[in-house]
């Protein structure tokens, strides 16, 4: 009996192990790039059949804020275009093959723009079978806890884990195009605040011109 016990238990810690490692690889990925003026950019990725692609982008900064998208899936087919948006989010059901997404840029000639953008891949299985470390367990009848249980409850904290590292991107990505937009307006507000001093000194200096002017005489003096 004790050695039944002991065996359900390691059988319990090496399920527990496998499915950890199981969802340890992170199927989401973001990135952010400068995208030069009159410059288009294209990124794949490669994906199984019924599947799920989720593509978020934002244009963190640059004049205009905006940028055209595509995407293409992999026959050639043109899924999904925006123009001149200066974020968007496209879900994708994904059949076999590699889908193309591009950041196009070529009605810009002086402007380049700093894009953000995230990948979140769901129901891409590995070939590993998930039910294949049952095959490893024995003995777990005699437990009161179940590997069911166990799985559930470890997939709803990877779950939710995934959601709150997604949510803490997309608001550190907020937070950088609120920032840009914030030091341009700066920027903009103190040019034009020079602009109109010298602007008030000028129209200064006419005026105490003209008032002199009007005070000088201008007869000449016959002796």
């Amino acid at each position: 009996s004790a050695v039944k016990i002991a065996l359900g238990c390691f059988g319990v810690l090496f399920a527990s192990a496998l499915v950890l490692a199981a969802f340890s690889q992170s199927l989401d990925s973001d990135f952010t790039f400068t995208l030069p003026a009159g410059r288009k950019e294209c990124f794949y990725q490669t994906m199984k059949n019924d599947a799920s692609l989720e593509i978020e982008y934002q244009v963190l900064d640059g004049a205009g804020l905006d940028v055209d998208f595509t995407v293409f899936s992999p026959s050639g087919q043109m899924l999904f275009s925006d123009y001149h948006k200066s974020d968007g989010v496209h879900t994708i059901d994904t059949e076999e093959g590699d889908y193309m997404f591009c950041f196009d840029n070529t009605f810009s000639s002086v402007s380049e723009k700093l894009i953000f953008f995230e990948l979140i891949l769901d129901n891409m299985d590995t070939d590993e079978d998930p039910d294949d470390w049952k095959e490893y367990v024995h003995g777990t009848d005699i437990l009161d806890m179940k590997l069911e249980d166990i799985m559930d409850t470890i997939n709803n904290v990877k779950a939710r884990l995934g959601k709150s590292s997604q949510i803490q991107t997309l608001l550190r990505a907020f937070e950088a195009r609120d920032r840009n937009i914030q030091e341009s307006n700066f920027e903009r507000v103190n040019f034009w605040s020079v602009v109109n001093l010298i602007a008030m000194v000028l129209v200064s200096g006419v005026q105490v011109y003209l008032v002199r002017s009007l005070f000088e005489d201008k007869r000449k003096i016959r002796t």
